[in-house]
């Protein structure tokens, strides 16, 4: 048993998503999640500036003596797992590889569709995690650059822009035989009704951020590393910018009420040596 906390990172909000599953998962652990909202988004950002992104926030999250860190940023667990693993002194989960795992148990070697930001979609990190577990399965990338933004706004898949835009993207899909898509950013199940609505119910949906909290678990399970305590676990939130905005936008990607969020100055996150390239 292990009563320290699981520490949550993002780039901004997205990983609440990631956050509610852990919490209807693991409802007894204490979560510390921090969002670096002043410096959103990452999915446009080149790799040095989000790897020193993601170690700096992940430095962060340190000071409360987590077990367990989850990367819970699409375009961090792409562009900076492997030095997050190599540079932290606790065990980290990223989002990738057990959305990947997913996609290749459903597909049965059907085409699997993944669909992310600019980076995230640029860096190939989901082929080559589904292509490692299966070498012959099919996988199409789409980036959807505009979807985040549409979720910040606050619209939902009955909004018409939202429909057109998912249309947009993901209409051409239909004609390539995909039966798995991936939601290779964590803003994105919020739009799962308009992407289901597009694509038809032979389409199945991974969404990245429940498959790595099934990973944490397991994680936890195996390491003896799961919370001795029988009470709700706590969650303590901070963010590096406009915390008023992060709770009342967080809260739909919580599915719950965030009462209290504490801003980040940057001297106590900012300043880690940059990694080389």
């Amino acid at each position: 048993m292990n009563p320290h906390p699981i520490g949550v990172f993002d780039s901004g909000l997205g990983g609440l998503s990631v956050v509610r599953h852990l919490r209807q998962l693991l409802p007894n652990e204490d979560l510390v999640y921090f969002g670096d909202t002043a410096r959103i988004p990452y999915g446009t950002k080149s790799r040095p500036t989000v790897v020193q992104f993601a170690l700096e926030t992940a430095g962060f999250l340190l000071r409360f003596d987590p077990k367990l860190i989850v990367a819970a940023c699409n375009t961090a667990s792409a562009l900076t797992l492997d030095v997050l693993a190599r540079e932290l002194p606790v065990p980290v989960i990223g989002v990738v590889e057990p959305g990947a795992r997913a996609a290749v148990r459903l597909a049965a070697g059907q085409p699997v569709a993944v669909i992310g930001t600019e980076a995230t979609i640029a860096s190939g990190a989901y082929v080559k995690a589904i292509r490692a577990l299966a070498p012959a399965q099919p996988v199409i990338a789409q980036a959807c650059p505009l979807f985040v933004p549409l979720v910040e706004e606050g619209r939902d898949g009955d909004d018409e822009i939202v429909r057109l835009t998912v249309e947009t993207y993901l209409g051409p899909l239909r004609s390539q035989g995909v039966r798995v898509i991936v939601l290779g950013c964590t803003h994105y199940p919020l739009l799962r009704g308009a992407i289901a609505a597009c694509l038809g119910p032979e389409v199945q949906i991974v969404d990245s951020g429940r498959e790595t909290s099934l990973a944490v678990q397991r994680h936890l399970s195996q390491h003896d590393g799961l919370s001795p305590q029988q009470s709700p676990g706590t969650m303590q939130s901070y963010v590096s910018d406009n915390p008023a905005r992060f709770r009342q936008v967080g809260s739909r990607f919580l599915n719950e009420t965030i009462e209290h969020v504490e801003l980040v100055e940057p001297e106590q996150y900012v300043g880690r040596p940059r990694v080389p390239h």
